[in-house]
């Protein structure tokens, strides 16, 4: 069975990637990611914040320490006897190429361009065969207009494809009033792929305390259908790679993402919960599931799903819309009338 695919010019030996999370946070967690069957491995974020911390606190100690005696100055450097997160971050990136033969993609999470495309470039210096732009923006200023908020998106791509030659990704949030649109606008401005979708830190209350909970939670498998609509929408419609994101906790989601045209499927929560081990769950359940109906290779099935490739484009629309509401049956009237 041939499972290999394409993403964003790289060629993959299946479609199944490890998304960004804790378990690539360290080199010996890349190489088990790799062993345990993964085709490419996205790093753990490289946070703006992180860099602008280690900036600031740079610049604090290199003025406190101007004024001082000759002899005080050996003790300026504290912050550079360790390595930097931003450096520890690199060297991560140098090591797992060189200890790995699967694609590492690099990933910058931030808000604005400045300080991208330098980390992008060094990113690409450390020898990272792609690289992810997880653009994290929550627009709780409720005077940013949509126009402003789309327009950072585009800056920030702008930026770091003038930077660097690898391929770069964007993860896109749904939040978006066109995310067709959006998207189109994305694959013209130089995106390699998009990622569909990114999931937003969502505080929860706690009622004892009278604090905002930070905590985060899995994804569940009831979460792959926005991502799942948008991937079949754009199918065919765009330059750029597909990656779905969100969801995938079996090879059910894997197999359906490739229906709707994915080219990659972005895996992080199920392998969170069940080990890094369950890729090889995912690989096998969606190679049975080409075999059992006699297909010869992945690219069969990729997009059959699709708008475009259905024999009913409006089920994707708003007719199906009014037949699913008619789908509902009331638990307390059913059989009565």
């Amino acid at each position: 069975m041939d499972l290999s695919t394409r993403y964003m010019g790289l060629t993959l030996k299946h479609p199944i990637v490890v998304s960004s999370c804790p378990l690539s946070d360290s080199l010996a967690g890349i190489k088990t990611l790799e062993d345990s069957g993964a085709s490419a491995v996205v790093l753990h974020s490289l946070f703006e914040e992180q860099i602008r911390r280690e900036n600031d606190a740079f610049d604090f100690f290199l003025e406190s320490g101007s004024d001082s005696f000759a002899e005080s100055l050996n003790f300026f450097p504290h912050i550079s006897d360790g390595p930097k997160d931003s450096d520890r971050y690199l060297n991560k990136i140098r090591k797992a190429v060189e200890s790995t033969d699967i694609p590492i993609i690099g990933s910058l999470n931030g808000i604005t361009n400045s300080g991208w495309i330098d980390y992008a470039k060094l990113i690409q210096d450390a020898g990272a065969h792609a690289l992810e732009l997880n653009i994290y923006f929550l627009p709780t200023d409720i005077s940013l207009t949509a126009q402003e908020i789309e327009q950072r998106y585009f800056e920030i791509l702008k930026a770091v494809k003038k930077a660097v030659t690898i391929p770069v990704a964007v993860k896109l949030s749904p939040f978006f009033s066109a995310i067709g649109n959006m998207a189109k606008r994305l694959d013209e401005t130089g995106a390699d792929a998009l990622v569909l979708f990114n999931r937003f830190y969502q505080p929860d209350f706690d009622l004892d305390k009278l604090q905002v909970d930070p905590r985060s939670s899995y994804s569940s498998p009831d979460e792959i259908r926005l991502p799942l609509l948008w991937i079949a929408v754009l199918h065919g419609q765009l330059k750029a790679s597909l990656a779905a994101s969100r969801g995938v906790h079996s090879p059910v989601e894997v197999v359906k993402y490739m229906l709707a045209g994915a080219d990659t499927v972005m895996v992080a929560s199920a392998l969170m919960k069940n080990g890094p081990q369950f890729l090889q769950v995912l690989v096998d359940g969606l190679e049975h599931w080409l075999t059992a109906r006699d297909y010869q290779s992945l690219e069969e099935i990729k997009g059959v799903m699709s708008k475009k490739n259905v024999s009913d484009p409006g089920a994707f629309e708003r007719i199906n819309y009014i037949k699913v509401l008619e789908s509902f049956e009331n638990p307390f009237t059913a059989g009565h009338y």
